[in-house]
């Protein structure tokens, strides 16, 4: 058993997030004391708050687009989990630039950082929207062209080009892991989210944009944080590119019923209709996870396992309809 002041220390952006915090646990359970680097925009300090005593962890209140700031996160550590972003994709549609300052630049000022503190290794937190519409299902990590859909997308994908770029001309190691739809307790958007939210607003009537037939996977958070360090230990190439997924895939119409179910609201749904739920959005998703396999790593949860847990942890208080009465 390691001492507190013992062990290396990595640096977590974004670590106050919904993954992010999860991470940071994990990290504390191999052995790793952890910086985080957070603005606290998205995530929340209530996040850290069991861990604001161990003397394993430090909190550094600051934005990855300050220099000085980041520069300071960087210093003596060993590692950098780089996952600090903007969380919700539909929000590039309306502000344009903030994936590019928030992804790309943010992603360029991580790794000047860590040139010039001579931080060699990065994990990069990137998604599954870089593939855009494939035509390859289960979709391998070498598919192409990358042509992503969304700024969100773009952004990542830059920010990927990026991370090889500084692996190759200056000796970094990297890990890219392009998520799937991370659930899981305290999510703060995504479709659960977004449907239960609806319900408490209106539990009578549960609006689907789409046609329901959207289908992607849904990984639990606690498999998406156990893969990402498992690849790390295991994966041993300059630039290694996972997938991060489930096994298998379910339709938002399914969600939408489960959700429903669940809440006991009784509500109707309403499809907006067409293909996709809204503009930049991909309608399929289901990545194949044979690279992660064959490091010897497999997901615990499937997604209807993860969908019903994620609705348990966040349902409460949702209204419930008055009961009908016969006469």
């Amino acid at each position: 058993m390691r001492k507190a002041g013992d062990g290396p220390r990595a640096l977590v952006t974004g670590g106050a997030g919904g993954i992010g915090h999860f991470l940071v646990r994990e990290l504390l359970d191999r052995g790793w004391r952890v910086r985080v680097l957070d603005n606290f925009s998205s995530g929340t300090r209530g996040n850290l708050h069991d861990l604001s005593g161990d003397p394993r962890v430090e909190i550094l209140e600051g934005d990855v687009l300050d220099p000085p700031t980041l520069l300071r996160g960087v210093t003596e550590t060993e590692f950098v989990w780089h996952l600090s972003a903007n969380p919700d994709v539909r929000r590039g549609k309306e502000i344009t630039h903030l994936d590019l300052e928030q992804g790309t630049l943010a992603t360029q000022r991580v790794l000047e950082a860590m040139r010039r503190a001579s931080v060699k290794r990065i994990a990069f937190s990137s998604s599954s929207v870089v593939y855009g519409f494939p035509t390859v299902f289960p979709t391998p990590e070498d598919y192409g062209p990358l042509l992503p859909e969304s700024l969100y997308g773009a952004s990542k994908l830059a920010s990927e080009g990026l991370v090889s770029a500084f692996v190759h001309t200056f000796g970094f190691q990297a890990w890219v892991f392009r998520f799937a739809n991370v659930c899981g307790p305290g999510a703060t958007h995504g479709v659960i989210y977004d449907f239960l939210e609806k319900l408490r607003r209106d539990p009578h009537r549960l609006e689907v944009l789409g046609d329901g037939s959207q289908r992607k996977g849904y990984l639990h958070v606690e498999d998406c944080v156990k893969a990402m360090t498992y690849a790390t230990e295991h994966g041993k190439e300059p630039v290694n590119v996972f997938n991060l997924a489930p096994e298998d895939t379910i339709s938002v119409a399914e969600i939408a019923q489960r959700v429903v179910s669940a809440t006991g609201t009784g509500a109707r749904i309403e499809y907006t209709g067409g293909p996709r739920g809204w503009a930049g959005d991909v309608p399929r998703q289901h990545l194949s996870i044979d690279r992660l396999r064959r490091l010897g790593f497999t997901p615990r949860y499937r997604s209807a396992e993860v969908v019903d847990e994620t609705i348990r942890a966040l349902r409460d208080p949702v209204p419930r309809s008055s009961p009908v009465r016969h006469g």
